[in-house]
């Protein structure tokens, strides 16, 4: 198996968790606490609240109509993620009606938060792989291509119309506050695993055996570093100062690869807002 097939398989097999947890979040916790919800999940919770037909019908049918803009905008490779999202997620959704029809939770406000963070994080590890769930996702993600903007506000923005439909379903002030608990926890779940996954680290390291961590660093976490000239203020001898920008997942590498060299190295350690440019983000209009 090649790596291109590997990374494909990893792809999908990363996608079809993150819609398993994704419909679970639902299926298990808002739909059977009759809560409501933003995107077409929630526009197909109010479809059967009101006619009683299958969430999984209305979210394939919903869905369809949106699979052509995402395939235009970003690509046949995405549409095909798309369906396969579509397909698998009316799949689940039906299996789970069948099999779930009472809470899980009994306690209304904790079924809405412990059903947005699942979701959540199912949604974030579809979106982290190019992948879409359907709905006002593959809005967010058009926007994306094409801006640095946030996700998770993305999806915000656009739920907070269908969140405020379910008001004229449950007749019920308490129906938009559970459907807006459910949103934000679904909301800042995802917007922590992409920032947090994308997030990088700023590191100078200051070491007389500064050759080899350089060496190592370039070679094990592949990445490219800056040698500064620096003088100590109080021994006032030359200094070589390594500054490298990393991943925080690459983080504790590097510090251990600093560490092995010299112990006695000398390593400061800053959050950067953004890094844009080869290896890290693309700067986009």
């Amino acid at each position: 198996m090649n790596k291109e097939t590997l990374r494909i398989v990893r792809e999908y097999s990363i996608i079809t968790v993150g819609i398993m947890l994704f419909v679970l979040g639902w299926g298990a916790f808002v739909i059977p606490s009759n809560i409501s919800g933003g995107g077409v999940s929630g526009i197909s919770i109010l479809v059967y609240q009101v006619t009683g037909i299958p969430v999984s019908y209305t979210y394939l049918l919903a869905n369809v109509a949106l699979l052509a803009v995402g395939i235009r905008h970003v690509g046949k490779a995405y549409g095909l993620k798309i369906v396969y999202g579509v397909l698998l997620g009316s799949i689940m959704f039906w299996l789970v009606q069948q099999f779930i029809t009472e809470p899980v939770v009994d306690e209304r406000f904790m079924a809405a938060i412990i059903g947005g963070v699942i979701s959540g994080i199912g949604a974030a590890m579809v979106l982290a792989q190019g992948g879409s769930l359907g709905g006002t996702d593959i809005l967010a993600t058009i926007i994306m291509k094409y801006r640095n903007a946030s996700p998770g506000k993305l999806l915000l923005y656009m739920d907070m119309v269908i969140i405020g439909a379910s008001f004229f379903v449950f007749r019920s002030p308490t129906a938009i506050v559970y459907a807006s608990v459910v949103m934000v926890s679904m909301t800042y779940v995802v917007d922590s695993v992409l920032t947090g996954r994308n997030a990088s680290v700023q590191l100078f390291i200051f070491s007389n055996n500064f050759e080899p961590i350089a060496k190592r660093i370039e070679k094990e976490v592949d990445r490219g570093l800056t040698i500064l000239d620096g003088t100590g203020w109080y021994s006032q001898e030359k200094k070589k100062i390594i500054m490298v920008i990393v991943r925080k997942s690459e983080y504790s590498r590097v510090l251990s690869i600093a560490k092995h060299e010299d112990p006695d190295a000398f390593v400061s350690v800053a959050n950067v807002v953004g890094v844009y440019g080869q290896g890290f983000d693309q700067i986009k209009n």
